[in-house]
């Protein structure tokens, strides 16, 4: 082979190195933004990256786009590894024409999409881009559509993450919004259907793009986002912690990975943490990470629905599920936001084949004309349907309140919860004491001389009955009274012996969510 060709070769590639050019990558770099090939460099295991497609070009003439032509055509595509392990990745390159998307670059996405289903690996999406490119029309927004099928077919076969590093707006939103995590750098990424200036024009509303579509609008209003980290070698390395704790694809079993906390190790803090006094609050994250191996939690959706708690722990080693009520946060009550955010949640576990740990203490769920005209109804169920669905190993510990539908909906045994544990504190019942004592006794507390007094003692008495774990464990709807200071040591032997669970749904297509 003539060394002519071979230089040929280099000198091609080498331009599509520099993407845009090194003004462009200068500009880039100074708003506070990796170049996509610095970020993929920094995502994957070093020397780990084996790219594709990386002389494709557009086939675009008009609007004078046939003499503008850059090798890979504005997002880098190929495969690497993290921690060892196969990912494949794109990310958009901005200093090319904006990242914008052409039919050249979609078919690039799609073709290592394709690739990751075939082989069971994650797909990981760098998001920076301008939109759809409009000199090339509707085979832009055909290759949208055609990268929205893909993650629409890979959803539960393969984990699907997305980072949002830069501008993502229009229809490229719907790709990542597909995905099954979210991440999104603080002050230079937003996301947005239609931007400010159309907003303007359409509502006469005034927004700024970062109050619109910013990070932490997306983490903390919409929910549309999980994760929202500072610059992009933090959202890079947060990205890599949360791969660490799910398996490549639905036909694998997570990672096990060793630990040096010991499996019977006892929690004494917990024996008097949860408080007596129902009204009183207590961080349940707290709980959660004296549990977990080395007190290690990763929180999903940190910022939104506050009321409930999700995220991925290690207990002994494996990879589990949480979702737990948040008695800090109003209460810990159910609203539609935290039921939503339950149910994705417990949704992409089951796919993964990741055991879910429910953590109890629920009031029931919350009252008002804006819950019940939002659809609390409709929305609640979907976490009902969600843990009532999931087949993957269940155990759910009350710790306090479980009262009401919230009971029934937090992973009851009823639900086919395969483990149903309870702390001494534990009150299972239809209501709080003190409304099912005005129900109960309305017209004796009416008829009483002292009716605060009576009301008082009639709750008492209510108490010393329900609000208790007894009565359930008698039923058989619990299945054991635990010591606090156990908790860890019951959890590790629970999901033990269901490592070899197996259950099933009825044949079928698929169910129909009350979406």
């Amino acid at each position: 082979m003539g060394n002519d060709v071979l230089g040929r070769v280099e000198e091609r590639l080498a331009k599509g190195r520099l993407g845009g050019g090194r003004d462009k990558i200068d500009r880039q770099h100074a708003q506070g933004k990796l170049t996509a090939r610095e970020r993929i460099e920094q995502f994957l295991d070093e020397g780990s990256f084996e790219e594709t497609d990386g002389l494709v070009e557009h086939h675009c003439t008009d609007f004078g786009m046939g003499e503008k032509k850059i090798a890979g055509d504005g997002v880098v595509t190929g495969h690497g590894r993290v921690d060892g392990r196969p990912v494949f990745v794109f990310a958009q390159d901005f200093t090319v024409f904006g990242g914008s998307l052409s039919e050249s670059n979609a078919a690039k996405i799609c073709k290592i999409m394709d690739l990751a289903m075939k082989v069971g690996a994650p797909v990981v999406g760098l998001n920076d881009s301008g939109g759809a490119r409009i000199q090339e029309g509707v085979g832009s927004l055909a290759g949208y559509a055609d990268i929205f099928l893909r993650n629409t077919i890979a959803s539960g076969v393969v984990p699907q993450i997305s980072a949002i590093m830069g501008p993502c707006a229009g229809g490229a939103v719907y790709s990542p919004a597909i995905t099954d995590f979210v991440f999104m750098v603080e002050e230079t990424a937003y996301m947005f259907v239609t931007g400010p200036e159309v907003i303007k024009t359409v509502t006469h509303e005034e927004v700024t793009m970062e109050k619109l579509g910013g990070a932490m609008t997306h983490n903390s209003v919409s929910g549309v986002a999980h994760f929202a980290s500072r610059s992009d070698t933090e959202c890079l390395a947060s990205m890599r912690r949360l791969l660490s704790f799910l398996p490549s694809n639905n036909a694998e079993q997570p990672p096990v990975v060793e630990t040096s906390d010991p499996l019977d190790r006892e929690i004494p803090e917990l024996d008097h943490f949860v408080p007596s006094d129902p009204n009183k609050p207590y961080d349940i994250v707290k709980l959660i990470r004296w549990a977990a191996d080395d007190g290690d939690f990763v929180q999903i959706h940190e910022h939104y629905a506050k009321n409930i708690v999700v995220g991925f722990i290690r207990i002994g080693g494996r990879s589990v599920g949480v979702i737990a009520n948040q008695p800090a946060h109003l209460a810990g009550v159910l609203d539609i936001n935290a039921s939503v955010k339950g149910a994705r949640f417990v949704r992409f576990c089951d796919a993964f084949n990741i055991p879910l740990w429910i953590v109890e203490d629920v009031p029931g769920f919350l009252p008002g004309t804006a819950q019940e005209w939002g659809g609390i109804i409709r929305h609640g169920a979907k976490l009902l349907y969600a843990l009532a669905e999931a087949t993957v190993p269940k155990v759910t510990v009350i710790t306090r309140k479980a009262y009401g539908g919230a009971y029934c909906v937090m992973g009851s045994k009823h639900i086919r919860t395969d483990v149903n544990l309870a702390f001494p504190t534990a009150e299972i019942a239809v209501m709080g004491p003190h409304g099912a004592v005005n129900i109960l006794y309305r017209q004796e507390i009416q008829g009483a001389k002292d009716a605060d007094a009576k009301r008082a003692e009639l709750v008492a008495e209510y108490q010393e009955k329900f609000a208790n774990p007894f009565v359930a464990a008698e039923k058989g709807y619990i299945d054991g009274v635990v010591l606090p200071r156990m908790l860890r040591r019951k959890l590790i032997a629970a999901f033990a012996m269901l490592s070899t669970k197996r259950d099933t749904m009825p044949t079928k297509k698929h169910g129909n969510i009350p979406l």
